[in-house]
């Protein structure tokens, strides 16, 4: 048996202990010349997360709704995202975890534990090929309702076999995301972070831009502001729109499972509520944004992924120019976003598989072993899996639902430490509410629709 040097013993770890290594005391950090992550790197960092693939789909969440009613649901996505992530934070030093599923363990132990795991897994895995596919068709084109969308390879250079799909994802994952996912510290993405929300910044811009021009022009008419009822499914149809809601602020960004490795490398513990009211206050400005502008621009013509509507004339000049920046804008973006991600599916799936084992930073083949078979699998489901909107839906109602607002909300109910609030039963009654009707409804949506196909 392989005896572990003095250095190593202290730290090996039980499934209670933090799947990030934590600084060896006051004086000490993971690094040489690593003093704590920033404010700012942190908000971006988090805030990244956030801004994911969901921000397409809002405003025709907004055509559902109309316009009072989405934005209203946005900003409640928000105020419940901040306090379930609030309370995470306050549970855990309560209980002394470093972890979000040192949390959950804490109250529910080993099996609340594991179920954790496994939805922050699926769920993290499943977005992660949804991040790729979206690249994917934004490169190499796309089929939606039997029109073909060319990419802006197909348009700048044609048709040929370094243009396919298969191949310029090859040529991301090895160029780009190898070596974003090799990092082991979460400061060290806080340019690319930075970058990332600049580039959501980029399309919000455009969209807006373009938006207030053609009205000024007087080519864009009033936007429906309340939902058009019309009979019993268009009333149904209107709960569909939760879960993207819920999607948008849980299952593209996985806060609160970067809340804790951010946390572990701040040096001031205490700026981590104001550092995640400001990322939030940030993401729903963009997402705000986005739905106003993206659903005045396009009206009853928005679909389902608002991307796909700058593939046409604009009716301004430079309209092609002003696809291909907002295209190419949210790829880049996506793929920034994907090594956040990537970092609490691997952190997770290690913790599932070597429970005991020493924190897997310290382990560079264990490390690197895993982040090779993951990206593996993504790379080979992106390629293979023709559509996956269908399943997308069903993960976010299941996994992403039950990490972002079922356990935070089951954690304050139980309550092990009392110091729950009587605001936090409330908030967390609301939540679980939401959360299993938006679940139920969404499940039954996808089995309808495909028993009816």
């Amino acid at each position: 048996m392989t005896i572990l040097a003095s250095a190593d013993r202290k730290f090996r770890r039980s499934p209670r202990a933090p799947l990030l290594p934590r600084k060896y005391d006051d004086g000490d950090s993971f690094e040489v010349g690593f003093s704590g992550a920033s404010f700012s790197g942190a908000v971006f960092n988090l805030a990244t997360t956030v801004v994911g693939a969901g921000i397409m789909a809002l405003p025709a969440t907004i055509k559902q709704l109309g316009m009072i009613p989405g934005l209203i649901m946005i900003l409640l996505g928000a105020l419940l995202t901040e306090s379930s992530i609030e309370m995470i934070l306050r549970f855990s030093r309560a209980s002394k975890s470093s972890s979000y599923s040192g949390v959950v363990g804490d109250a529910f132990g080993g099996v609340g534990r594991t179920i954790l795991q496994i939805c922050v897994v699926v769920n993290n895995f499943g977005m992660l090929i949804v991040y790729m596919i979206i690249i994917g068709d934004v490169l190499s084109g796309t089929w939606l309702d039997k029109v073909h969308h060319l990419g802006v390879a197909d348009e700048w250079f044609g048709q040929h076999w370094w243009s396919t799909r298969s191949f310029l994802l090859l040529l991301t994952t090895l160029l780009v995301l190898t070596p974003l996912i090799s990092l082991k510290r979460v400061d060290s993405l806080r340019y690319t972070s930075a970058l990332s929300v600049a580039l959501a910044v980029v399309f919000v811009a455009i969209t807006a831009g373009v938006a207030i021009v053609k009205l000024v022009e007087g080519s864009i008419g009033m936007p429906r502001l309340l939902p058009e009822i019309v009979n019993q499914a268009s009333f149904w149809n209107l709960f569909t729109t939760v879960p993207i809601l819920v999607t948008a602020y849980i299952c593209h960004h996985n806060s609160m499972l970067l809340v804790h490795p951010i946390e572990n490398e701040l040096h001031d513990k205490t700026q981590m509520k104001p550092i995640v009211r400001t990322s939030i206050m940030l993401c729903s400005s963009v997402y705000i944004a986005t739905s106003f502008f993206g659903y005045l621009l396009f009206g009853d013509q928005t679909l389902d992924d608002v991307l796909a509507n700058f593939d046409g004339d604009l009716g301004i000049p430079y309209s092609s120019l002003l696809n291909d920046v907002v295209r190419v804008s949210y790829a880049v973006h996506l793929m920034l976003v994907f090594p956040i991600v990537f970092f609490s599916l691997r952190l997770n799936l290690d913790g599932l598989l070597f429970p005991y084992a020493i924190p897997i930073a310290f382990d560079s083949r264990r490390f690197f072993s895993l982040t090779a078979a993951l990206m593996g699998f993504i790379f080979l489901g992106a390629n293979f899996v023709p559509s996956i909107w269908d399943a997308f839906q069903f993960t976010g109602a299941t996994a992403a639902v039950a990490v972002g607002f079922i356990f935070p909300a089951a954690i304050a109910l139980r309550d092990t430490h009392g110091i729950a609030t009587k605001k936090d039963r409330l908030v967390s009654c609301v939540m679980i509410l939401l959360a299993v009707s938006s679940s139920a409804v969404a499940i039954s949506s996808d089995i309808y629709s495909i028993f009816n196909r």
